[in-house]
């Protein structure tokens, strides 16, 4: 990510010509780019045998969407039974997805909607389980608070691990008043959270970016343990894309070119023209899902929504897609190249509005389920699954369907579809290639 932030001037200063309108870089050296970018990439640029041709469909019109007020005290309230379960389950979601939570809630309802709680449990149930949790993660403290200086001369993964969570602690949201000023003791219980997480999860331990993920959750928990098992919940979802391969970063890379292109082909021939058909500059919205981009309170309001997984699976590419169609017209009528389209879209940190992006997301979305030719490649990606379906004014009963799936979470999937990047405009009627699978892309 640290790499990902400089980008923009390392490729100023060693990559572009002269003269940007003259230079077109060939796909081996941009292979080789983001190779040393995002390590373990390994992209094979020769043609392979394989691939599925999709001709151009139509998506239909757009619906539009409006989004509702905050889910209140009061109306969550009204759906607990006398013993605490959560009645209606299903609806609150919906309700969450539309509208969000006011802040009095949050602290209760992230906790269902991370899973630390589950949405069938009763008040009893909860208590017994915070009290085996609390048990359950203060052992794991005492495990590196009782390593002893001596001991950590010879533990050079704890020390490294160390090292990197303090200096990361002292970055992370320092103008938040919740984190602000030395010696804050927000500050601690991030570093400790942190430093305890490595113990809950050896293999993985700390990685640069996962003090952005955990933030947001201890500002809104105020509590030490609640704030570390809804970070663990979240890094069960997340932990792909932390992992040495980056196999989760390379996959919704691959994710999202598919759908782009399905939205906007003539979008994405222009990105190729650029040398930006890989959507790299998309890598630290997708690594710590918008963390940077929105204010510290919209994220809050853009987790929440997205933790319900609804409307389907993948919804924050859907997001992502969002927020490239409406900076689309800027890009290709200015004639952003290579550099101007990596600067643009790292100066929307903080200028994004999260409830216009979230209506035209769900827009996307229901524009896909409602089309009857949605491609296979697409299908998976979203959880949509096919079906034949009988429309009211069909003779036939013969027309097929993409019906919406049981939402799920959006790193399960083994089998992913990729995508090719012709790297050139056409006009015509349009034709996608999607490859089968992600052998084009493996681990170096």
């Amino acid at each position: 990510m640290v790499g990902f932030s400089k980008v923009t001037n390392y490729i100023f200063d060693s990559l572009r010509g002269n003269d940007p309108s003259t230079h077109q870089r060939p796909p081996s050296e941009m292979a080789d780019f983001l190779s040393d970018a995002i390590p373990g990439l390994k992209i094979n640029q020769q043609e392979e045998p394989g691939f599925e041709v999709i001709t151009r469909i139509d998506l239909g019109d757009r619906p539009v969407v409006q989004r509702r007020e905050p889910v209140s005290l009061e109306e969550w309230t009204k759906n607990i039974d006398s013993e605490g379960r959560i009645l209606n389950v299903d609806n609150m979601k919906q309700m969450i997805f539309r509208g969000g939570l006011s802040h009095a809630l949050r602290k209760q309802a992230w906790k269902f909607l991370l899973g630390y709680f589950p949405w069938d449990s009763t008040k009893e149930e909860r208590t017994q389980l915070q009290k085996q949790k609390t048990d359950e993660y203060f052992r794991m403290k005492l495990q590196w608070k009782s390593v002893s200086e001596e001991q950590e001369k010879r533990n050079s993964r704890l020390r490294d691990y160390r090292s990197l969570i303090e200096k990361d602690v002292n970055r992370t949201d320092r103008t938040n008043k919740f984190y602000e000023g030395q010696d804050n003791p927000g500050l601690i219980l991030l570093h400790d959270i942190l430093m305890t997480y490595c113990m809950y999860d050896f293999d993985l331990g700390y990685v640069q970016g996962m003090s952005d993920l955990l933030s947001p959750l201890l500002y809104v928990m105020e509590n030490e343990v609640d704030a570390f098992w809804c970070f663990a919940s979240y890094m069960d979802q997340m932990h792909q894309n932390f992992e040495e391969q980056m196999q989760g970063m390379k996959t919704q890379l691959i994710q999202l070119s598919t759908l782009l292109r399905l939205l906007d082909s003539g979008f994405c021939s222009y990105l190729e023209s650029q040398d930006s058909g890989y959507l790299y500059f998309c890598f630290r919205w997708l690594l710590i899902r918008f963390k940077r981009e929105f204010s510290f309170l919209d994220i809050l309001r853009l987790w929440e929504v997205m933790w319900t997984e609804l409307p389907c699976k993948n919804f924050h590419l859907l997001v992502c897609c969002a927020i490239l169609e409406s900076e689309k017209q800027q890009i290709m009528e200015k004639h952003y190249g290579f550099n101007e389209i990596l600067k643009h879209i790292n100066e929307l940190s903080m200028k994004i509005d999260v409830e216009d992006t979230l209506c035209k997301a769900e827009a996307i979305s229901l524009q896909m389920v409602k089309c009857k030719e949605l491609p296979q490649a697409v299908c998976e990606i979203l959880g949509l699954q096919d079906s034949e379906v009988t429309t009211p004014d069909s003779d036939t009963g013969e027309d097929e369907n993409c019906g919406l799936a049981h939402p799920t979470s959006a790193f399960q999937s083994n089998t992913l579809p990729t995508l090719t990047a012709s790297g050139a405009r056409d006009d015509s009627p349009t034709q996608i290639s999607v490859f089968s699978d992600v052998s084009r892309l493996t681990p170096a």
